[in-house]
C-alpha cells in the first residue's frame, strides 16, 4: 500500500478533541501516522503527491451498536458482502451485530462459523453479540465465558427483552462476574401486546392497536432497579419518549449505565406513518413530536450516549402487507450519518456531538479501540462533503432489502469516501 497524504480537511475526532482543519497521514501499513493541524503542505515531502480535500470533513469511521445482518438463515434479506457495501456507502467501519438468525448466535460452534463468514465475505469491522438466553426464549441463560472467550462483544436477545425479573437478575449476576456487556431492548411484553404503532391519536385514528409509552419505561425501571445493587456493564439499545429520557437523566446520577436511540426516533414521529406506511412500522414505535424533541435533547445534554441505525433489512414481500401483517423495523445503515447531519443542518445538536454519538461514545461502551483517529490505529474513517444536497432513492440504496423508513426524502451531507484499514472501499 502506497502513503496517503490527505489536507485541508476539516476534521472532527471527539475521541481526541480534534475539531480543526488539517491533514492526515496513512502509513504503507494501513495505519494513521499524523492527523491535525501539524499536517499541511509545509510538512509533507515536496516529492510526495497529496490529496487536496478542499474543506470536506473526515470522521472517524462510525460505529453502530445495533444492525440486523440475515446470516445465517436470512440471507434474502441481507448477507455479509451486501451490510458491508451498504455500511460503507454510509461511512460505518464498524458494526455490532444482533444475534435473531436462523439458528439463533447461542452457541459456540455457531460463533466460529459467524466469524469465518465475516472474515471471508465482510470488508468491515464486525463484532458480533449472543443471545442473553437459549433461542432468545427469555428462559436459560447462555453460556456467557464460553461465547465471550470466543470473541462475542456483548449480549442481547435483540428484538426482544428478559420479562422475568429473576432471570435479569441472574443474567446481571452473570455479566458483574464476567465483565459482560448487556444490551436490552425495552418493552414489556403484556403492556404492548399486539400493539404495533405509538398509544395515542394516530393509532386510534387509524383503528390500529396502540403500544404505550409505560411499556418500555416499565422495563427500564426494574432493570436500573436490579443495576443499584448489580453492578454490571448495562445498556438501554433504544428509548423512543420523553418519560424514558427524564427517568434515565435522573437515574444516571446515581447509577452507571448508558443509552441509545435510533435514528429513525430522532427525525421521525408517529405523524410520518401517514395512511398506514408500512415502512415505518419500528420497534420501538415512532412516537410524538414531543417525544422526538425530548429525545434530541436528550442527545444533547448527554442523557443519551449513542445513536443506532437500527438496521433491520426485510423484504418487500415482508413489508407490503396490511399494517398488522407487516415485519417490524426498517434499512438504515446507509442514511445513519446523513439523516443525523440533518439535525446539525437544523441547528438541533452540534455536529462534535452527533460524530461523538457515532464514533468515540459506541467505542467506548463496547471497550473496542475504534471510532477515533489515534496515530498507530488503523486507519479507518470516512471523508464527508457535508452540504452534498441528495433524495434517498430505495432503488440506489446497497442493502439487498430496500425497506427504508425515508424513501425520497432530501438529504443535505454524503459520504464521498470511505477507508478500512487505510484502503479506499467505497468511493462516491
Amino acid at each position: 500500500m502506497k502513503k496517503k497524504y490527505f489536507i485541508n480537511a476539516n476534521i472532527i475526532d471527539p475521541h481526541n478533541s480534534i475539531n480543526e482543519n488539517g491533514g492526515l497521514i496513512i502509513g504503507e501499513n494501513g495505519k494513521i501516522e499524523g492527523v491535525g493541524k501539524k499536517v499541511n503542505t509545509n510538512n509533507i515531502p515536496s516529492r510526495e503527491k497529496f490529496i487536496d480535500l478542499k474543506g470536506k470533513y473526515i470522521f472517524p469511521g462510525l460505529v453502530d451498536m445495533r444492525v440486523f445482518v440475515g446470516e445465517p438463515g436470512y440471507e434474502y434479506k441481507e448477507n455479509f458482502r451486501t451490510l458491508s457495501n451498504a455500511a460503507l456507502s454510509g461511512g460505518v467501519t464498524s458494526v455490532v451485530t444482533m444475534p435473531n438468525t436462523n439458528p439463533v448466535i447461542d452457541n459456540v460452534s455457531i460463533v466460529d462459523f459467524l466469524k469465518r463468514r465475516g472474515r471471508d465475505k465482510s470488508k468491515i469491522n464486525i463484532y458480533p453479540s449472543a443471545s442473553l438466553t437459549m433461542n432468545t426464549e427469555g428462559t436459560n441463560m447462555t453460556e456467557f465465558g464460553l461465547l465471550q472467550n470466543k470473541g462475542i462483544i456483548a449480549f442481547t436477545d435483540g428484538t426482544k427483552t428478559i420479562q422475568n425479573t429473576r432471570i435479569m437478575s441472574r443474567i446481571m449476576n452473570s455479566a458483574k462476574d464476567l465483565n459482560s456487556l448487556i444490551l436490552q431492548h425495552a418493552e414489556d411484553y403484556e403492556l404492548s401486546k399486539n400493539g404495533m404503532i405509538n398509544d395515542g391519536i394516530i393509532s386510534t385514528k387509524l383503528g390500529l392497536q396502540g403500544i404505550p409509552e409505560i411499556a418500555e419505561q416499565v422495563i427500564i425501571e426494574r432493570d436500573l432497579t436490579l443495576l443499584e445493587s448489580i453492578n454490571c456493564r448495562y445498556h438501554i439499545s433504544q428509548i423512543s419518549s420523553a418519560k424514558s429520557v427524564e427517568i434515565i437523566k435522573n437515574r444516571k446520577e446515581n447509577i452507571k449505565f448508558s443509552c441509545g436511540v435510533s435514528i429513525n426516533n430522532l427525525s421521525l414521529n408517529e405523524n410520518d406513518i401517514g395512511d398506514f406506511r408500512t415502512f415505518l412500522k419500528l420497534s420501538p414505535p415512532l412516537r410524538t413530536e414531543a417525544d422526538r424533541i425530548a429525545l434530541v435533547k436528550g442527545l444533547s445534554d448527554k442523557t443519551i450516549d449513542v445513536i443506532v441505525s437500527d438496521h433491520k433489512p426485510e423484504d418487500e414481500e415482508k413489508k407490503r402487507l396490511t399494517f398488522a401483517q407487516a415485519e417490524t423495523g426498517a434499512s438504515g445503515i446507509e442514511t445513519l450519518l446523513s439523516l443525523s447531519l440533518e439535525l446539525y443542518h437544523n441547528g438541533s445538536l452540534k455536529l462534535e456531538t452527533i460524530i461523538k454519538a457515532l464514533t468515540s461514545s459506541p467505542a467506548n461502551i463496547l471497550k473496542i479501540d475504534k471510532g477515533n483517529l489515534n496515530v498507530g490505529n488503523d486507519a479507518d474513517f470516512c471523508i464527508v462533503d457535508l452540504n452534498k444536497p441528495w433524495i434517498v432513492k430505495k432503488e440506489n440504496l446497497l442493502s439487498k432489502s430496500k425497506n427504508t423508513s425515508i424513501e425520497n426524502k432530501k438529504l443535505q451531507g454524503k459520504v464521498t469516501n470511505t477507508f478500512v484499514k487505510g484502503e479506499e472501499l467505497f468511493k462516491l
